[in-house]
């Protein structure tokens, strides 16, 4: 593999979750009996790039892996990654910074 400044700033957990994506999406290629070549003339791109998305390879787009999982038909969790729902650090730290009390405005309590 060619060293790239994507490859050499990745941080590893990154990088291993890129390898791991890449495995779990040729087995899924694999359970679903798609051949490498069927799965990347479906996905537009080569079957070189294909192999690259397979070992998870950070240097390819991520339009490409979202039609990867698109062409297995994964693509609806890929919008779940960051759903603010599930971000549990992000809700507690909103939590951290919730008011201590609510007060009305002044304009408020001479209309009522």
């Amino acid at each position: 593999m060619r060293t790239t400044r994507s490859t050499v700033v990745l941080p590893m957990p990154a990088r291993r979750a890129l390898t791991k994506l890449g495995h779990d999406l040729k087995d899924a290629r694999r359970r679903r009996r798609i051949p490498s070549a069927v799965a990347a003339e479906r996905s537009s791109i080569s079957r070189m790039t294909l192999l690259k998305v397979e070992k998870g390879d950070p240097g390819v787009a991520m339009g490409i892996y979202a039609t990867v999982l698109f062409v297995l038909g994964l693509s609806e969790r890929l919008a779940e990654l960051a759903d603010p729902g599930q971000d549990r650090m992000g809700l507690q730290l909103d939590e951290e910074h919730l008011p201590q009390r609510i007060r009305t405005s002044r304009k408020n309590k001479k209309s009522e």
